[in-house]
Protein backbone atom coordinates (compact mmCIF):
# COMPACT_ATOMS: atom_id res chain seq x y z
CA UNK A 1 0.00 0.00 0.00
CA UNK A 2 1.41 3.24 -1.11
CA UNK A 3 2.19 5.79 2.00
CA UNK A 4 -1.59 8.00 2.72
CA UNK A 5 -1.80 10.74 5.08
CA UNK A 6 -4.66 10.63 7.87
CA UNK A 7 -5.95 11.85 10.84
CA UNK A 8 -3.98 10.55 13.88
CA UNK A 9 -6.00 8.52 16.32
CA UNK A 10 -4.79 8.24 20.26
CA UNK A 11 -3.43 4.89 19.12
CA UNK A 12 -0.98 6.65 16.72
CA UNK A 13 0.87 8.82 19.82
CA UNK A 14 3.18 6.33 20.53
CA UNK A 15 4.55 6.64 16.83
CA UNK A 16 4.24 9.95 17.20
CA UNK A 17 6.23 10.20 20.07
CA UNK A 18 9.11 7.60 19.21
CA UNK A 19 9.53 10.25 15.77
CA UNK A 20 9.15 13.29 18.09
CA UNK A 21 11.82 12.11 20.81
CA UNK A 22 14.06 10.91 17.92
CA UNK A 23 14.13 14.44 16.70
CA UNK A 24 14.22 16.11 20.40
CA UNK A 25 17.33 13.94 21.52
CA UNK A 26 19.27 14.30 18.04
CA UNK A 27 18.55 17.42 15.93
CA UNK A 28 17.57 21.00 16.27
CA UNK A 29 14.35 20.52 14.48
CA UNK A 30 12.82 20.87 18.12
CA UNK A 31 13.85 23.14 20.59
CA UNK A 32 13.19 20.72 23.40
CA UNK A 33 16.59 20.00 25.59
CA UNK A 34 14.74 16.62 27.11
CA UNK A 35 12.62 13.47 25.50
CA UNK A 36 8.82 14.16 26.35
CA UNK A 37 6.40 11.51 28.20
CA UNK A 38 3.65 9.66 26.83
CA UNK A 39 1.31 11.19 29.32
CA UNK A 40 2.79 14.67 27.95
CA UNK A 41 2.38 13.58 24.20
CA UNK A 42 -1.54 12.18 25.07
CA UNK A 43 -2.48 15.72 27.08
CA UNK A 44 -1.07 17.56 23.46
CA UNK A 45 -2.76 15.47 21.67
CA UNK A 46 -6.20 15.85 23.91
CA UNK A 47 -5.34 19.43 23.62
CA UNK A 48 -5.42 19.50 19.74
CA UNK A 49 -8.45 17.68 19.45
CA UNK A 50 -10.15 19.66 21.92
CA UNK A 51 -9.42 23.16 19.91
CA UNK A 52 -10.18 21.58 16.82
CA UNK A 53 -6.46 21.34 15.60
CA UNK A 54 -5.80 19.02 12.85
CA UNK A 55 -3.45 15.90 13.67
CA UNK A 56 -2.35 13.97 10.88
CA UNK A 57 -0.30 11.12 10.56
CA UNK A 58 1.73 9.57 7.23
CA UNK A 59 0.78 5.72 7.53
CA UNK A 60 3.40 3.61 5.31
CA UNK A 61 2.30 -0.26 5.04
CA UNK A 62 1.20 -0.20 8.89
CA UNK A 63 3.88 2.03 10.26
CA UNK A 64 3.28 5.81 11.23
CA UNK A 65 6.39 7.55 9.69
CA UNK A 66 5.69 10.91 10.25
CA UNK A 67 3.01 13.02 11.15
CA UNK A 68 1.69 17.04 10.86
CA UNK A 69 -0.11 19.51 13.02
CA UNK A 70 -0.83 23.42 13.11
CA UNK A 71 -2.38 25.37 15.87
CA UNK A 72 -2.40 29.19 16.77
CA UNK A 73 0.41 31.00 15.74
CA UNK A 74 0.05 33.78 18.68
CA UNK A 75 -3.15 34.31 21.44
CA UNK A 76 -4.26 37.17 20.68
CA UNK A 77 -7.40 37.50 18.17
CA UNK A 78 -5.65 39.78 15.62
CA UNK A 79 -3.64 36.48 14.73
CA UNK A 80 -6.83 34.49 14.53
CA UNK A 81 -5.65 33.70 10.65
CA UNK A 82 -2.83 32.77 11.24
CA UNK A 83 -1.56 29.22 11.65
CA UNK A 84 1.79 27.68 12.78
CA UNK A 85 3.17 23.95 11.50
CA UNK A 86 4.83 21.18 12.62
CA UNK A 87 6.03 18.15 10.34
CA UNK A 88 8.04 15.44 11.76
CA UNK A 89 9.29 12.57 9.48
CA UNK A 90 10.87 9.60 11.38
CA UNK A 91 14.75 9.39 10.77
CA UNK A 92 16.44 7.77 7.82
CA UNK A 93 13.52 8.31 6.06
CA UNK A 94 13.41 12.14 5.27
CA UNK A 95 14.35 13.60 1.82
CA UNK A 96 11.89 11.23 0.20
CA UNK A 97 8.83 13.18 -0.63
CA UNK A 98 6.93 11.94 2.45
CA UNK A 99 7.18 15.37 4.40
CA UNK A 100 5.72 17.17 1.07
CA UNK A 101 2.46 14.93 1.36
CA UNK A 102 2.01 15.78 4.96
CA UNK A 103 2.85 19.75 4.06
CA UNK A 104 0.12 19.62 1.19
CA UNK A 105 -2.13 18.28 3.58
CA UNK A 106 -2.19 20.70 6.60
CA UNK A 107 -2.23 23.62 3.37
CA UNK A 108 -5.31 22.07 2.03
CA UNK A 109 -6.68 21.66 5.46
CA UNK A 110 -5.90 25.16 6.25
CA UNK A 111 -6.73 26.76 3.32
CA UNK A 112 -10.36 24.99 3.17
CA UNK A 113 -10.64 26.31 6.86
CA UNK A 114 -10.04 29.83 5.68
CA UNK A 115 -6.69 30.35 7.45
CA UNK A 116 -4.68 33.09 5.69
CA UNK A 117 -0.92 32.73 6.37
CA UNK A 118 0.75 29.85 7.70
CA UNK A 119 4.00 29.72 9.41
CA UNK A 120 7.12 27.90 10.36
CA UNK A 121 10.01 28.47 12.65
CA UNK A 122 13.16 26.06 11.42
CA UNK A 123 16.66 26.19 13.15
CA UNK A 124 18.69 28.86 10.78
CA UNK A 125 21.35 26.29 9.92
CA UNK A 126 18.51 23.44 8.78
CA UNK A 127 19.32 23.82 5.22
CA UNK A 128 17.34 20.69 4.48
CA UNK A 129 14.00 21.95 6.46
CA UNK A 130 14.76 25.82 4.90
CA UNK A 131 14.71 23.97 1.12
CA UNK A 132 11.76 22.02 1.49
CA UNK A 133 9.50 24.87 3.03
CA UNK A 134 10.96 26.90 0.00
CA UNK A 135 9.74 23.79 -2.77
CA UNK A 136 5.99 24.16 -0.43
CA UNK A 137 6.08 27.59 -1.36
CA UNK A 138 7.51 29.38 2.04
CA UNK A 139 9.78 32.33 2.48
CA UNK A 140 12.09 33.58 5.08
CA UNK A 141 10.52 36.26 6.66
CA UNK A 142 12.53 37.11 9.02
CA UNK A 143 15.92 35.58 10.89
CA UNK A 144 16.24 35.54 14.92
CA UNK A 145 19.81 35.55 16.05
CA UNK A 146 20.95 33.82 19.15
CA UNK A 147 17.43 32.83 20.95
CA UNK A 148 17.85 29.25 21.40
CA UNK A 149 20.39 27.43 23.19
CA UNK A 150 21.35 23.33 22.51
CA UNK A 151 24.16 20.81 22.42
CA UNK A 152 26.12 23.35 24.14
CA UNK A 153 25.60 26.39 21.27
CA UNK A 154 23.45 29.16 20.14
CA UNK A 155 21.01 28.68 17.48
CA UNK A 156 19.39 31.00 15.25
CA UNK A 157 15.67 30.96 14.43
CA UNK A 158 14.15 31.78 11.30
CA UNK A 159 10.46 32.33 10.57
CA UNK A 160 8.77 31.38 6.94
CA UNK A 161 5.60 32.01 5.81
CA UNK A 162 3.26 30.87 2.99
CA UNK A 163 0.06 32.98 2.30
CA UNK A 164 -3.26 30.57 1.91
CA UNK A 165 -5.88 30.37 -0.68
CA UNK A 166 -7.98 31.13 2.55
CA UNK A 167 -8.25 33.92 4.57
CA UNK A 168 -9.57 37.66 3.70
Amino acid sequence: MPPHVRPATVADIPATLEIYNHAVLHTTASYDLEAVSLETRLAWFDHKQAGGWPVLVLEQGDEVVGWATYGPFRDKPGYAATVEHSVYIRDGLRGAGLGRMLMLALIADATARDFHIMVGGVDAENADSLAFHARSGFVQVAHFRQVGRKFGRWLDLAFLQRVLDGGN
